[in-house]
């Protein structure tokens, strides 16, 4: 039987916030806006979400 060899936490955080880089440079996805934003619901948070990612898909459309 193998073994299963743990990655660091922090290591492991780093490698996926720079994969998640790389593709939003390499597919020009940013489609949330800086800042911090508070919903009362998880509806809400959700409903804004996709009217951020259709406003950025719209963009990229307009703008290849």
């Amino acid at each position: 039987m193998g073994r299963r060899v743990l990655m660091d936490p922090v290591e492991y955080g780093m490698r996926l916030q720079e994969a998640g880089s790389q593709l939003q440079q390499t597919l020009g996805i940013g489609y949330i806006p800086k800042g911090v934003y508070r919903f009362k619901t998880h509806e809400e948070a959700d409903e804004w979400l996709m009217k951020m990612m259709s406003r950025a898909a719209a963009k990229r459309i307009k703008n290849p």
